[in-house]
């Protein structure tokens, strides 16, 4: 074989690869896309949904110490959305540090988990966009503490949960000195314990906290504005384009009907989220 015939057959070789690459990368990719679309098919043939749901204890999500299902606002919208798929609800308990890591791996189909959308989460993962409650994050303090507004955070020891949206506007915009702990209960007993002057948490468990367990009566949440408020929505894998169309039609029904208005005030949750009352009057309205 001559120098230009092996150099032929090295540049057909080389040709060949790029095309078996970029065939196994089209493959790979149409795999993907194919995987992500079968998901609400799988649900459908499985008869069941899995979805993460946060419970940090209080009225948006605990365990039942007597029967030991989860219970609470979280729990119920994730057996509601089932039962508006046509399928039955498995729900798994999830933490703030690892429940993105369980829907991206396929752990769980959907989260409801306290998680609120933001640009960052909405690179990574797929929602359906019509929110079911709106949150914010407040701050337990000691009455004592003297902190009356975000601003006096400065400088000062934070607690949080690791992963939390809150911890970057706490310390760009406030500049307190966050510091992130496995979960809320952890975050709130480094507070009890000293650790940090303030704990920031969803508004939604930072008020029944205070307001019903006489634990707390030294604490209290002095700030009245919320940090980072952000629309609440149900969660899915990027791409699942056919769960989110039919898990937003469910979160439709549940405004249209006043299903949310409804479950609000049977769980005692207040304040009211002004939200809802507003998506109840656009869905009747045909919005």
């Amino acid at each position: 074989m001559t120098i230009r015939k092996a150099a032929s057959h090295q540049a057909v070789g080389i040709a060949g690869g790029y095309i078996s690459l970029t065939l196994t990368l089209a493959l790979a990719l149409a795999a993907g896309a194919a995987h992500a679309d079968a998901t609400l098919d799988k649900i459908k043939q499985r008869g069941t949904v899995t979805i993460g749901v946060l419970a940090n204890g209080g009225v948006f999500g605990s365990l039942d110490p007597a029967t030991q299902q989860l219970v609470g606002w979280n729990p119920e919208l994730a057996r509601e959305l089932a039962k508006g798929l046509g399928v039955k609800a498995e729900l798994v308990q999830v933490q703030t540090a690892t429940r993105t890591q369980f829907l991206i791996s396929g752990k769980v189909d959907l989260l409801i988990a306290s998680m609120e959308l933001n640009p960052e989460r909405a690179e990574i993962l797929g929602y359906a966009p019509t929110p079911f409650f709106r949150v914010g994050g407040a701050a337990a303090t000691l009455k004592t503490s003297g902190i009356a507004k975000w601003e006096d955070l400065r400088g000062k020891p934070v607690c949080v949960s690791q992963g939390s949206s809150f911890a970057k506007p706490l310390s760009s915009d406030y500049g307190a000195v966050v510091k992130g702990y496995k979960s809320s209960s952890d975050s709130l007993l480094a507070l009890r314990g000293g650790q940090c002057v303030a704990a920031v948490h969803d508004s939604t468990l930072i008020h029944p906290l205070l307001r019903n367990n006489p634990e707390w009566a030294d604490y209290h949440a002095p700030i009245a504005t919320e940090v980072l408020p952000a629309n609440s929505v149900v969660w899915t894998r990027k791409g699942e384009a056919d769960t989110i169309a039919a898990v937003d039609k469910v979160v439709q029904d549940w405004h249209r009907s006043g299903w949310l208005i409804a479950t609000e005030k049977r769980l005692g949750i207040e304040p009211a989220q002004p939200l809802l009352q507003e998506l109840h009057a656009k869905a009747k309205q045909g919005g």
